[in-house]
């Protein structure tokens, strides 16, 4: 059976080979033309004037194009349509594009780009959280505010208190493949166009509203990105409609590609945060109130801000059951660059927020952050998943809890977390190696180590409830060979080998007799983007549903030709099965299509049980829950702040795993990017608003020697509770938060030089570490 069978990723042949096709490598008619931006220099302000002759002469320069030249809508936008593709006269950010140079070749337009010559009205940029208060510069009119119960009495009223400020810091994407588009005009005014995107309908969309034509005239395709982590999601709008405006234009093929200098500068982060926390507790660690303010840095435009800050709100619980919590987030707009979707969508940032007051109710009690967090966690449900753990017994404050509902009112039916937490505690020999920790910090003045855990309970689906649908086209031929596609895309997580898994199993065949192409809107329209985990949840589902009618045709039809029941017709092991009778797959496709029955069927799937009211902060948002713990150790220069992970122990929820290999490859992957977010990615703008860490030289991603250097991961034996495919779990998103486990570690080493909590900022660079260690030695 191929689901289930840990199979390796359908192009890994190809990628090491070097032979896996991007849309840089795609073969470009004679005639192509290149595109490149000319960018503002200034973060704030009014263009004055522009002189261009010397871009228009430059060597190879075609067109040059401002805002006025476009045909139609001047916005690339996701949501909001705030975003102009070239500046209108004003301009927002350092990066924003305010022209568009058509060359004959790449250098000539990028060359050429430099040359113009812009006077502007500067104005004082709006930069900083502060600056944004101050202005009361915003997307949404006030905070929005989720809860429930009185936080505030709760915490007056509580034995013990502590309160904080945690600054977390914005993430580059750093995918190995820039943006890139490639737009080919067809006859009668329609466009192909060839996109490095995580979301194919959305560019389809924003190129037909920028050329002019229906969104049938438009056709995107996909086969792969070399990477997206959420910053293909909305932020390749701006090259495909560029391409496609050139090229209608000129009536020639258009390619645009950002060299990293100029994606770095361009496109959105991650959000940065401030969540300032006051939290009430008891002697035992109990939470009984807390409060969060969540402060969001969401740059110029709208883009993707508001369902990223709702997600923040949505697992600001994250595992624990809070009988009196208030969640107030505010949406601030500033002259940077957009901050735009990111792996977690906000909820990294949510559950960071609640860990910190985990671990700072520990240090404050002297107690450990492992029991304190099993204290607070929700209940286990009654009966344990199969495979899964043992009941989870009432903890002794079950009096004070009537429920086991989140904030939004949403019940934790699968929480998972009491048995992976026990079992990972055991597997990672916890309690031995935090004495040894405690034991080498007593004696080692220099070099400190740290141990932490963090969990992760994480909600998948996503919060506008209408994109939770997805279709898929499948073609069995009368040689037993299947063809499919799907709304979903590839960009190096293995989907495609997933959803060619189901569909093998579905008609009992090798996986070798599937074959997935590019995500094409010709072929599935309306689909959502390939984010919020749920692509395999979504166009698996899809591609099973087609499948599965195909496979009942061919079953009424076999069934009737021997006079057997339909339900007696088998589909395994490469053959087709009816009674005594048994003959290849390939032989059954062959006699249905000879007996004119249609071997091609489309699949659709929509997500049931959701319900969401955004306003109020009400309802169901999620389909389920994902989960995952991690212990992290690591080792601290007291004298530098450099350091590094010793050791990794992750146990994470994948449900009935599809593809265990994938999965295992997805969790290390995610631990890695979330422990680089929480470290060493810092991205620095200067009081002009310039980004300076804008290039490999300046800012660092982990690499291969910053993982851990024992790194065990494991998949928890169990299966989803929801009818998922196969009963799975989405693998995408939640692992990333494990990564937090790094950061809680780095905060323990610090501990270690004084009494006072650490209260680190993230990223955690070795120069806030060497700062943090000066000032628990100082006493402060």
């Amino acid at each position: 059976m191929s689901v289930s069978s840990p199979l390796p990723h359908d192009a890994a042949r190809l990628h090491v080979t070097g032979q896996a096709r991007y849309v840089d490598d795609i073969p470009t008619p004679a005639g192509t033309l290149h595109l490149a931006f000319g960018l503002s220099s200034v973060a704030r302000g009014q263009i004055l004037s522009m002189d261009l002759d010397a871009v228009r002469a430059a060597p190879g320069v075609i067109a040059v194009l401002t805002a006025d030249d476009l045909p139609f809508a001047n916005d690339v936008s996701p949501s909001a349509h705030d975003e102009p593709m070239l500046s209108d006269g004003s301009l927002h950010y350092l990066g924003q594009p305010i022209f568009l140079v058509i060359a004959d070749s790449h250098h000539a337009a990028r060359r050429a780009a430099r040359r113009g010559e812009i006077s502007y009205e500067e104005q004082t940029p709006i930069l900083s959280i502060e600056d944004a208060l101050a202005a009361d510069s915003r997307f949404e009119e006030g905070p929005r505010i989720y809860g429930r119960g009185d936080a505030a009495t709760a915490i007056a009223a509580a034995p013990r208190h502590i309160e904080g400020t945690l600054e977390l810091g914005g993430q580059e994407h750093f995918y190995l493949e820039g943006q890139a588009a490639l737009a080919l005009p067809q006859e009668a005014g329609d466009m192909l166009v060839h996109s490095s995107t995580q979301h194919p309908t959305e560019i389809q969309h924003k190129v037909a509203e920028a050329i002019g034509v229906p969104m049938h005239g438009v056709r995107v395709e996909t086969r792969r990105m070399g990477g997206g982590f959420g910053g293909k999601e909305s932020q390749g709008n701006a090259l495909a409609v560029s391409c496609a405006v050139a090229a209608r234009l000129t009536g020639r093929p258009c390619k645009m590609r950002y060299d990293r200098d100029d994606d770095m500068m361009i496109t959105g982060k991650r959000h940065d945060f401030r969540i300032t926390y006051r939290a009430g507790f008891d002697d035992d660690g109990t939470v009984l109130g807390v409060e969060f303010v969540q402060l969001t840095r969401c740059g110029w435009a709208q883009d993707l801000s508001l369902p990223v800050a709702d997600r923040a709100m949505l697992h600001a619980d994250n595992a624990y059951w809070l009988p009196n919590i208030r969640i107030e987030s505010h949406r601030l707009k500033t002259n940077t660059q957009s901050a735009t979707a990111y792996r977690g969508f906000g909820g990294p940032q949510g559950v960071v927020g609640i860990e910190r007051v985990m671990d700072h109710v520990a240090h404050a009690l002297k107690r450990d952050p492992v029991e304190v967090r099993k204290r607070n966690y929700y209940d286990a449900p009654e009966t344990a998943a199969a495979g899964g753990s043992a009941p989870h017994s009432p903890r002794d404050i079950s009096e004070q809890k009537k429920d086991n509902y989140t904030p939004y009112g949403q019940l934790v039916e699968d929480f998972e977390l009491c048995g992976m937490t026990e079992a990972l505690l055991a597997s990672s020999d916890y309690a031995a190696r935090k004495q040894a920790v405690a034991e080498w910090n007593a004696t080692n003045p220099v070099i400190k180590k740290g141990l932490a855990f963090s969990p992760v309970k994480f909600g998948i689906s996503f919060t506008l409830t209408h994109l939770n649908q997805a279709g898929a086209l499948v073609h069995v031929y009368q040689d037993g060979s299947i063809h499919l596609n799907h709304g979903g895309t590839e960009m190096g997580q293995g989907l495609f080998q997933k959803v060619a898994q189901v569909a093998a199993s579905r008609f009992g065949v090798g996986v070798d007799a599937v074959k997935i192409t590019a995500t094409d809107t010709a072929k599935v329209p309306n689909t959502s983007a390939t984010a919020a985990s749920s692509g395999t949840d979504l166009n698996g589902m899809a591609v099973k549903a087609a499948c599965d009618t195909i496979r009942g045709r061919m079953a009424a039809f076999l069934a009737q030709l021997h006079q057997a029941p339909p339900d007696e017709v088998l589909f395994e092991n490469g053959c087709v099965q009816i009674g005594d009778t048994e003959m290849p797959f390939a032989e059954a496709a062959k006699l249905a299509y000879e007996n004119r029955v249609s071997l091609s069927a489309t699949g659709f799937y929509k997500t049931p049980k959701l319900a969401w009211d955004r306003i109020k902060g009400e309802g169901r948002p999620f389909f389920y829950f994902a989960y995952g713990a991690a212990v992290t150790e690591v080792a601290l220069d007291t004298l530098t702040g450099e350091n590094r992970i010793l050791r990794a122990d992750i146990l994470h929820d994948a449900g009935a795993s599809l593809n265990p290999a994938l999965d295992k490859g997805q969790v290390e992957g995610g631990y890695v990017q979330g422990a680089g977010w929480l470290s060493c990615e810092e991205l620095v703008w200067n009081d002009k608003g310039r980004l300076l860490t804008h290039a490999p030289s300046t800012y660092k991603i982990p690499a291969f020697s910053d993982q851990p250097d024992l790194f065990n991961v494991a998949l928890w034996d169990g299966q989803n509770r929801e009818d998922t495919i196969y009963r799975s779990k989405a693998v995408g998103e939640p692992p990333f938060m494990l990564g937090i486990s790094a950061f809680l570690a780095l905060s323990d080493a610090v501990a270690a030089c004084g009494s006072a909590y650490p209260a680190l900022d993230a990223p955690a660079t070795p120069e806030r570490l060497l700062k943090a260690v000066q000032r628990l030695r100082d006493g402060v």
